[in-house]
Order: structure tokens, then sequence, then C-alpha cells
């Protein structure tokens, strides 16, 4: 999948339960949209989805299950379960959680790591990181990518956004990390695309912007009130 996604965009078809959108044959038909809009992978959350995105398209497909538990504030395929679910319906790549906080039931991200590796040998993995130093972990721990997925929604990058002082924090990466390195995070316009694959992105993702029209009309609306 990475030499597929090569300098191109993915979109990340996702709508939870409570949203409008919520539902594989509606998001496996966003997803066709996003294809014919010249997309070169998606990235889906949840089996169902994932499953009728890529019977439906034919793109690979990022997967990830968001899935919370007490005790820990970690989400995004937080567990050996979440991943066994994914591994199981053939998700080209695989998105867990790659920041320093403790997983549930105590582990430690280099325990979760080996343990996949161990049970799933040919899958590939990105590491959904907030900071420097997680990306370069990552890099080490054996992961085939790191995205900048993360940043500003943990509680040490809680005032930090990917696209600061001209994506600053995706440079950094880039200048320390070897492993393809995939923007995500906050990118809205065609422009910040264009401009993170300028600066030697792997490939881009781009989500809400696209996919979630409930916070693109919040967009305008916030505009028109200041107007």
């Amino acid at each position: 999948m990475l030499e597929t996604i090569k300098g191109g965009l993915v979109v990340s078809c996702q709508a939870l339960p409570d949203e409008p959108l919520h539902g594989a044959d509606i998001m496996k038909k966003m997803a066709d949209a996003a294809k014919q809009g010249g997309a070169c992978g998606i990235r889906a959350n949840g089996t169902a989805d994932i499953e009728a995105i890529k019977e439906y398209t034919g793109l690979p497909v990022i997967g990830i299950i968001k899935r919370e538990y007490e005790g820990s504030s970690v989400y995004i395929t937080p567990t050996l379960k979440e991943v066994r679910e994914i591994a199981e319906i053939g998700a080209d790549l695989i998105a867990v959680d790659a920041t320093n906080r403790t997983r549930p039931g105590g582990i430690e991200l280099p325990e979760f790591m080996q343990t996949l590796k161990e049970r799933f040998p040919e899958q590939k993995w990105m590491a959904d990181c907030s900071t420097l130093e997680e990306c370069i972990q990552a890099e080490k721990l054996g992961f085939d990518c790191v995205g900048t997925t993360m940043v500003g929604y943990t509680a040490e990058t809680a005032e930090k956004r990917l696209y600061h002082d001209d994506f600053q924090f995706l440079k950094d990466v880039l200048k320390q990390v070897k492993v393809p390195v995939i923007a995500e995070g906050n990118v809205i316009t065609p422009e910040m695309a264009a401009r993170v694959l300028e600066l030697g992105a792997h490939a881009v993702v781009v989500g809400g912007a696209i996919t979630r029209p409930q916070q693109i009309t919040e967009r305008f609306m916030s505009e028109i009130k200041k107007a």
C-alpha cells in the first residue's frame, strides 16, 4: 500500500454512530466519490466500513477501530482485540495509537508492538503519533510508517497544530525519521495538502474537510457570524 499512496491523497471516510452519515453503505459511497476525485487510498474505521469500502472501491485501506476503554485515553486500535478484527478482514495497513500513553490493561507501546509483530508477521503498521519523540520511537519499534495524526489530540500537545509555523513539526519529523511519514491532522485546505507533499511527506490524509459535511458547514457558519 505504501507504494500505491506515495505522493498522493488518502481520504479518511469515517462517521461515528451519532453522526448523520454513519453506516457502511454510506461510507463505501463516500469512498467511491473520493476515488472518483482522485484519492489513491482510504482510511476507515470499523470492520463493516473497511470491508465495504475495499469491496466497493478496490482502493487500499488504512484500517482502524475506535474503541474506548476505562482507565486509558488510547482509543485508536487500542488492544489486540481490535487489531485481530482488522487483520482478519485484510486491511492493507493497520494504524494504531503510538503515543506514549498507557494502553488499556497497563500495556506500554513497546510490549504491544512486539506482540503484534509476533502474531501478525506479514501485516504492515502505521504509527499515529503526536510528538517527534514518539515518531522516532515508532521507527525503532518497527512500524512501517509514522503519521502526525495525534498532534493536538493529547494532553502534551493540546495547544499544538500540525500546520503551525509552516508545518515545522512535520519538517522536524522528516529530518529525524527514515520510514515514510504520512501527514495527517487538521489538513483542511487543498493548499495545505499540497504543501505537506512539497515538504516531503510520503502521502497526506484528509478527513473532515472532505467527508464530514457538518464540520464543513460549521466552518462556513463561523465565518458568516464573524461577518
